[in-house]
């Protein structure tokens, strides 16, 4: 009997994953596959983390030139970036799903090559677990993403209990570029930020990533300055930029070029940036008493 039941699992296992697929991308386009993709290509970061979280990394063929996480994808072609796309290295790549933005500069090319695209592209954390959804069920496995889901806002739910107390509702400037580019309010990041119980000195009104006056930062004061270490190391030298009291004070984060990319890809790592923001909260030295007793 125990054998008959085995069987009857295991043909149950294949009929699934040969049963056809059929999802909608960012366009609102539905995409029909006769069955799970076994050969992927992605074309950006965020998309190749979320198809390695749901387990499925060993579908990747090629990626584009900055996916570098799982170590495992440093192997694979790199096909170029979104402007860049090495076209003709991906059709011999014989993808039977190719996964990139919206905004990538190939997408109608390889369309009209006849390639199964699905255009995808996480901008908030609603948006990080619709994708991780939508692409557990493009890959055959429609569990797997709320489960993954799951997972990460049960992390990001535990790093924000230990932000200390008296460092909740500081104002926070998040430099994503020197130009300065900041993440703002109304960003993935700045979602991010808001979940852990902190401000922001960016607000929505401006845009998610806007790039700022020098001068703005300045005026605005913030209460903890966060950046990549590089990054940091710099403000010290820009005009004005000594005055900001959260760089006399040591009250800032500088993160190191893998903890950067789990903070600035809106994907299944955005947990562990999480985690690195609450780690350096915790070390923080305490605010002034005149700004906690303000909040």
């Amino acid at each position: 009997m125990w054998r008959a039941a085995w069987i009857l699992l295991w043909a149950w296992a294949v009929a699934a994953q040969a049963a056809p697929v059929v999802v909608l991308d960012d366009r609102g386009q539905a995409l029909k596959l006769a069955a799970p993709p076994r050969r992927v290509v992605t074309l950006l970061p965020a998309l190749t983390e979320i198809v390695c979280a749901l387990q499925a990394c060993g579908r990747l063929v090629g990626t584009d030139r900055f996916s570098n996480w799982p170590a495992a994808v440093g192997s694979l072609p790199k096909l170029g970036g979104l402007e860049d796309t090495q076209i003709e290295r991906l059709v011999a790549l014989k993808p039977d799903l190719v996964l990139v933005a919206g905004s990538a500069r190939a997408l109608g090319r390889l369309e009209a090559l006849g390639l199964p695209v699905m255009t995808l592209e996480p901008k908030s954390l609603a948006d990080t677990g619709r994708v991780i959804d939508t692409l557990a069920r493009a890959l055959g496995e429609p569990t797997a993403g709320a489960a993954l889901w799951q997972s990460l806002q049960s992390r990001i739910a535990a790093a924000a209990a230990r932000v200390p107390p008296g460092l909740r509702g500081q104002k926070v400037y998040f430099e994503v570029a020197s130009t300065p580019y900041a993440a703002g309010e109304a960003s993935f990041v700045g979602e991010l930020l808001a979940r852990l119980g902190l401000g922001n000195v960016v607000p929505a009104a401006m845009g998610p990533f806007p790039q700022l006056n020098p001068e703005f930062v300045v005026r605005a004061q913030p209460e903890v300055v966060m950046a990549s270490e590089r990054a940091l190391a710099e403000m010290p030298g820009r005009p004005g930029w000594r005055a900001l009291t959260a760089l006399q004070a040591g009250r800032q984060c500088g993160f190191s070029a893998a903890a950067w990319d789990t903070l600035v890809r809106p994907g299944p790592r955005l947990a562990e940036g999480a985690e690195h923001i609450a780690n350096c909260m915790a070390r923080l030295p305490a605010p002034p008493a005149t700004t906690a007793a303000a909040r």
